[in-house]
C-alpha cells in the first residue's frame, strides 16, 4: 500500500509527542503548519513554537500562515496533496475548504472525553470541575466545535493531588499512542466514527484573568482544584499587600476558618489560609518575577504574620 501523505498542524507542547511519534513511526509527514512565531521574556525576541522546532529538526518543511484560512495558506495546503490531516492544539479554525482538502479527511487529538469539555481549555477545565477522569478523543473533524464523530478514545483517572502539568504530560503520551493506533486502523479500513451523544456535552472555554485570581469566599476544595489546574500555566494567584503573589500547590488544613484570605497559622511548610469553607496550607509559591519556592523558604525571607490577610 502506497503510503499516505500526512500534513500535521499543531502549536505548543501538548502537540510535539504526536507529531515525533508520526516521524518515528515512519509516517509519510510531508508538511507542518503551526502558528506565527511570537515575541517573548524580556528581550521581545521571536521564539518557535515547540512543533516548529520538532519538525525543523527532522527537516520537514513548515508553514506559519497567520490565519489557516487565507487563501495563500490554503493552496500551500493543497500543494502538499496530502491523504490526511492531523490536528493536535493548532489555535486555529479550519475552513471548510481546509476539511475538504485530504480525501481521508481531517482527524483532530481532543483532550477530553468527548462530549464532556469541547474547545479551548479542556485540561485544565476538566481539573477545575473536580472530574474524576478525562481522557483522548480523536474525532473526524467537521464544520462545528469538536463536534465530529469519534473514532477512538482512551480514559485515564485523576487523581486529587494532579496538577496541570501532571495531566498534560500524561494526555500527550495517552494522544500520540492513541494517534498512531488509529491511524493503524484506519490504513487498514478497520476504523468505525461514532456520533457523539447528545447528552453531556460540556464546553470547556478559553481561560481569562478571571479564572488566575483565587476567590478566597469559595471552598478549600475549590481553591486546591485551581491552584493545581492552573499548575505550572497560568498559575493561581492572589494580592497580598502591594505584590501578586502566585501560588502553585496546596494541601488541606485542619485550623477553624475564620475571614476568607485571612492567615490563620504559620507552619513549618507554609502559611495556613481560612476560605469560605476549611483552610489550605500553600506550600509552593513564587513572588513577582522570582522563580518558584517552597513556601517554607518564602516566609523565612518574607514577614508573614498570622492575621495578614490575602485579597
Amino acid at each position: 500500500m502506497k503510503p499516505w501523505r500526512i500534513v500535521y498542524m499543531g502549536t505548543p507542547d501538548f502537540a510535539v509527542l504526536p507529531l515525533k511519534a508520526l516521524i518515528d513511526g515512519g509516517q509519510n509527514v510531508v508538511g507542518v503548519f503551526t502558528q506565527p512565531d511570537k515575541k517573548t521574556g524580556r528581550g521581545m525576541k521571536f521564539q518557535a513554537t515547540p512543533v516548529k522546532v520538532a519538525a525543523q529538526e527532522a527537516e520537514i518543511p513548515v508553514f506559519q500562515p497567520l490565519k489557516m484560512r487565507d487563501p495563500e495558506a490554503v493552496q500551500q495546503l493543497k500543494e502538499l496533496k496530502p491523504d490526511l490531516v492531523v490536528v493536535t492544539a493548532y489555535g486555529q479554525i479550519l475552513s471548510e475548504e481546509v476539511l475538504a482538502t485530504p480525501p481521508k479527511g481531517c482527524i483532530n487529538i481532543h483532550a477530553s472525553i468527548l462530549p464532556r469539555w469541547r474547545g479551548a481549555a479542556p485540561l485544565q477545565r476538566a481539573l477545575l470541575a473536580g472530574d474524576k477522569e478525562t481522557g483522548i478523543s480523536i474525532m473526524e473533524m467537521e464544520k462545528g466545535l469538536d463536534t465530529g464523530p469519534v473514532l477512538k478514545m482512551s480514559r485515564i483517572p485523576i487523581n486529587e493531588d494532579m496538577t496541570g502539568g501532571d495531566l498534560h504530560d500524561s494526555l500527550a503520551e495517552n494522544g500520540a499512542a492513541l494517534l498512531m493506533d488509529t491511524l493503524k486502523d484506519m490504513m487498514a479500513g478497520t476504523c468505525k466514527a461514532e456520533v457523539q451523544p447528545q447528552e453531556g456535552v460540556t464546553y470547556a472555554k478559553k481561560l481569562t484573568k478571571e479564572d488566575e485570581n483565587i476567590d478566597w469566599s469559595k471552598t478549600a476544595i475549590e481553591i486546591k482544584r485551581q491552584i493545581l489546574a492552573l499548575n505550572p500555566w497560568p498559575s493561581a494567584s492572589t494580592q497580598l499587600g502591594k505584590k501578586r503573589i502566585k501560588f502553585f500547590r496546596c494541601k488541606p488544613g485542619q485550623s477553624k476558618a475564620q475571614k476568607p484570605g485571612e492567615i490563620v497559622k504559620l507552619h513549618d511548610e507554609g502559611p495556613e489560609v481560612s476560605c469560605g469553607e476549611g483552610t489550605l496550607i500553600l506550600t509552593e509559591v513564587q513572588n513577582p518575577g522570582k522563580k518558584r519556592m517552597q513556601a517554607a523558604d518564602w516566609l523565612r525571607g518574607r514577614p508573614v504574620n498570622v492575621g495578614d490577610m490575602f485579597e
